[in-house]
């Protein structure tokens, strides 16, 4: 599958799609070229400090909550939960090795992103609050 095969099918998994935190964000796509996602890397995407803490998590990790099913989500929130199912396995199933990246803290930019068979970095980028 092409780069932009890839991009496209990540917009059709995120369209209309939030994550959600103390407040909610849509996704985006993105594609970095061949540049590993270094910590100075990250920071300059995110346009923050030269110290700010970049933490990398698993998807399981980071769609934990999202995609669970619990007794009590019913109708939309059961929908959601299988939207964030489909695009966790999206990223897994075409992109090598995928890794969540999150940068700084409080407002946080958050980068989902794998190599593609290309050898481009390819994934999906929101933001989480946490105060």
């Amino acid at each position: 599958m092409t780069d932009e095969q890839i991009l496209e099918k990540l917009r059709e998994a995120t369209r209309g799609l939030m994550f959600m935190s103390e407040s909610d964000y849509p996704f985006e796509v993105f594609k970095w070229g061949k540049t590993e996602p270094t910590q100075e890397f990250l920071r300059k995407q995110a346009g923050e400090a030269a110290d700010a803490p970049v933490e990398t998590r698993t998807l399981a990790d980071f769609f934990r909550v999202a995609s669970s099913e619990p007794d009590w989500k019913k109708g939309e929130q059961l929908t959601e939960a299988r939207k964030f199912q489909a695009l966790r396995k999206l990223l897994e199933e075409n992109l090598k090795d995928p890794k969540v990246y999150r940068v700084g803290s409080v407002n946080i930019p958050v980068y989902v992103a794998g190599r593609a068979p290309s050898g481009n970095w390819l994934g999906v980028s929101t933001r989480v609050v946490e105060t």
